[in-house]
């Protein structure tokens, strides 16, 4: 059976998860630790309790349990003390306060959610993601990195605060990967991010397994301000201490009054410039794009969709990852 762990945030992990979890291999997620934002920034400071969202979000990509287990993990209240809380965010916070360590947190999770692979945290202690950007602007939170740039500058330096030792099992894992799957997600606050944690890098750098990239659909003005495929590529590379072996790239046209709702997020499609000179892996270019969600019956565009709506088809995407790992 073969080994494939993969790294990133909740929302691309689900979907890397969705499109590989009926098949006959052994799926590890690692998921970043620095989500500041949210509900999960909201339990993280009050309760002084590890991000819950993204491993949530990968729990109930992997989970067997009953539907009704994974509604209610995914149910968010809308009003009253908890609003914008997730029930799962709310129980797996409480599960870290009466358990002794965090192994038995992770234990019970995925026993409860019946979960065919394992989920672990890029650390085991809260830290924060703090980025340099070429115009001497500083952020020291996952949550700004959400925001506009408001001086069209780029990431220069990426580092975590305080300095954090990364979650042995996670390392345990990368070293026994026969592949490793980066993305979709967000460059730095999903994917670099788990690269901040010492041990990680290393483990990437030196692990045997074929290092897979899923190249993202849009920039983000934030993070990836006007970057080409090649940009991702040498930023991945320098983060994790080597070049993926394959970069998996969407071929299919955007609809264009869809793009108009990223203008003015300074956001645009990542063109694909990679060529044998400039990437010694292998390119996969396909049609990935997820229609289902803005384009309605009559092909018209749903017009009440808005900003950041684009993203992988998981159907599309695990006929490309069947090709090359089942």
């Amino acid at each position: 059976m073969k080994k494939i762990t993969i790294l990133g945030g909740g929302t691309g992990s689900y979907l890397v998860i969705s499109a590989l979890k009926k098949h006959h291999v052994d799926l590890s997620a690692i998921v970043t630790m620095m989500d500041s934002g949210g509900s999960t920034g909201r339990l993280r400071d009050q309760l002084g309790v590890l991000p819950p969202g993204d491993l949530r979000q990968c729990l109930v990509a992997l989970s067997d349990a009953p539907e009704l287990w994974r509604k209610l993990f995914s149910y968010r209240f809308e009003s009253g003390d908890f609003a914008g809380h997730s029930f799962g965010n709310i129980m797996i916070s409480a599960l870290e306060k009466v358990s002794k360590n965090y192994d038995e947190v992770l234990d019970e999770l995925h026993y409860l959610m019946k979960c065919v692979g394992r989920v672990y945290p890029a650390a085991l202690t809260n830290a924060n993601i703090k980025v340099t950007y070429n115009t001497g602007r500083i952020v020291d939170s996952e949550t700004l990195l959400d925001d506009p740039s408001p001086d069209g500058g780029n990431i220069v330096k990426a580092e975590a605060i305080p300095p954090t030792v990364a979650n042995s099992a996670s390392i345990k894992a990368i070293a026994s990967a026969d592949y490793i799957i980066a993305g979709p997600g967000d460059l730095y606050s999903s994917i670099i991010s788990i690269s901040l944690m010492e041990g990680i890098r290393e483990a990437v750098k030196h692990s045997p397994a074929k290092f897979v990239y899923i190249l993202n659909l849009m920039t983000k003005s934030s993070q990836t301000l006007n970057y080409t495929a090649t940009d991702h590529i040498r930023d991945m590379a320098t983060y994790f201490g080597r070049q993926p072996d394959i970069c998996i790239v969407n071929s299919e046209p955007f609809d264009p009054e869809m793009l108009k709702q990223y203008v003015s997020h300074d956001e645009s499609p990542v063109v694909n410039d990679l060529t044998s000179d400039s990437y010694s892996g292998k390119i996969i270019s396909a049609p990935l794009l997820d229609k289902s969600a803005y384009i309605s019956s009559n092909q018209v565009l749903a017009s009440k969709f808005a900003h950041s709506i684009i993203r992988h088809d998981s159907v599309k995407l695990e006929a490309v990852l069947e090709s090359i790992l089942i």
